[in-house]
């Protein structure tokens, strides 16, 4: 019987890794931390942004998996879901470039100026999307 149990232990195991492997081959693909760290300039801690990857999916798994709180009361949680919010909208960004979903838009649309400012309105337009859903959804799942 604990044979069966060490076999299932080590598939559960080895499919948790291969599935974080996608993932964060996924993020490093579409060029995220990348940019990321090319924007901020701070190329020279790539070893820090690395680990803190990482450790955020490590732990984020383990919040989830086991339900656990979030140490640190509410504003730990609020830290944490503003830097969650910035990272998916970067990630959703990073995803539409890369599909060249904005130059291909913006050229058939025959924009050439106030770029920048559609692409805030979007992003604002999404949170308040969000905010709107958590503020009034949440609690009918």
């Amino acid at each position: 019987m604990w044979m069966k149990q060490i076999f299932l232990g080590f598939i559960g195991l080895a499919s948790g890794l291969a599935v974080s492997a996608g993932v964060f081959s996924f993020i490093i693909s579409v060029g995220v931390v990348p940019r990321i760290i090319g924007k901020s300039r701070t190329a020279v801690d790539i070893i820090a942004y690395e680990n803190m990857v990482l450790l955020g999916g490590t732990f984020g798994n383990l919040i989830s998996l086991f339900s656990l709180g979030v140490p640190g009361g509410i504003w730990s949680v609020i830290v944490f879901g503003l830097s969650a919010g910035i990272f998916t909208g970067c990630l959703a960004v990073a995803l539409a470039e890369i599909l060249n979903t904005f130059p291909i838009m913006f050229r058939r649309l025959g924009i050439k100026y106030g770029l920048t400012w559609i692409m805030l309105f979007m992003a604002l337009g999404k949170m308040a999307g969000a905010l709107y859903f958590y503020a009034n959804h949440m609690q009918k799942l």
